[in-house]
């Protein structure tokens, strides 16, 4: 196959590679990032770009028409980046990408990186491929943010069970395969949940080292570091308990229960002692949290039960969508190419 034995796609053909890019207001910075965009890529029959206007209220669409793009998909409100990310991909599966590269619009990550990143998916060695930034040579990332980088990406580790390197980078490629599995349910942002997602479902989830460009505006999502942090900690909760609910309600159910049992056994002991009648309290407590604690647990077992449901409706929902076309449930795209 030209060079290129194992891919793993079932065409005589080289695949095509959508490069999708999600936009709010990148009319100052999107031209540049296309400008370093590559129109080919080694590996592949065709390279198409996708711009995903996520109710941008400056020029962003004028520059990406200016500038070449293929496929131009708008939001008529802001929906936030997980809505337009998930956009994206819905589109680009729709038009028949076999592989699918997203990247920022303020041209943060190096273009010409992009035949690495999508390697391990072409030689059929991965179906995620996450770009890892030098973190610790960055120069405009704080000392904070910097340490916080390496301790959510070690968290994700932790929780998807993969080698992530650099959890929140947003430079990645994406089998077909694998897009078609993805569901974000986050509005904040795709980046830690597509992760831990992938790792649960035991998709093969690879780093790759890339180069990264000079600053050109500072982070949308980076607005402060205690707003940054809150919500990174809540996303990754929030995704524990979907995709873990009865290990996470399991463990508040032991830490209720143990707690309670182990203050009923100090009532025990200053019972047998003869001094019990002033610890009455301890006996409402215990019983209190005993009983939060065997409610947890009876949650922990629905919890398990509603996560089965949402594997089987995810699964039958993938069927369909291998099966049926893949006709996005969002606003269809432009094609420029026939704009007129």
């Amino acid at each position: 196959m030209h060079g290129y034995p194992n891919l793993p796609f079932e065409s005589e053909l080289l695949p095509k590679l959508i490069i999708q890019i999600p936009c709010y207001n990148e009319a100052e910075t999107l031209a540049i990032a296309l400008s370093d965009l590559p129109r080919t890529v080694t590996g592949f029959d065709s390279v198409e770009w996708l711009v995903i206007d996520d109710g941008s209220s400056d020029e962003t669409v004028r520059v990406a028409e200016e500038n070449g793009v293929d496929h131009i998909v708008r939001h008529t409100s802001n929906r936030g980046l997980a809505y337009a990310f998930m956009t994206g991909i819905e589109t680009c599966l729709a038009r028949g990408a076999d592989v699918i590269v997203n990247t920022d619009a303020d041209n943060q990550y190096h273009a010409g990186d992009l035949p690495a990143l999508t390697r391990p998916v072409l030689e059929g060695r991965a179906d995620m491929v996450i770009g890892a930034r030098p973190i610790s040579e960055i120069e405009h990332f704080s000392l904070v943010k910097k340490l916080l980088q390496k301790i959510g990406s070690w968290v994700v580790r932790v929780s998807s069970g993969t080698d992530v390197q650099d959890a929140p980078s947003g430079f990645r490629a994406i089998s077909r395969n694998a897009a078609q599995r993805l569901i974000v349910f986050n509005n904040y942002t795709y980046t830690l949940e597509t992760i831990i997602q992938a790792g649960r479902k035991n998709m093969r989830v690879v780093s790759v080292p890339i180069r990264v460009n000079g600053d050109l505006r500072p982070s949308r999502l980076v607005k402060s570091i205690p707003s940054y942090l809150k919500r990174s900690i809540f996303t990754i909760v929030r995704i524990f308990v979907i995709y873990q609910p009865a290990r996470f309600f399991g463990m508040v159910a032991a830490i209720l229960f143990g707690l309670g049992f182990l203050i009923g056994l100090r009532f025990i002991y200053f019972y047998l002692t003869g001094t019990g009648g002033g610890h009455i309290q301890s006996v409402i407590l215990a019983g209190v949290l005993m009983s939060m604690g065997f409610q947890s647990l009876l949650v922990a077992f629905l919890a398990d039960v509603i996560a089965a449901n949402r594997k089987l409706l995810e699964d039958i929902r993938y069927t369909q969508r291998a099966t049926q076309g893949e006709v996005g449930n969002y606003a269809p795209a432009r094609n420029n190419k026939n704009a007129g």
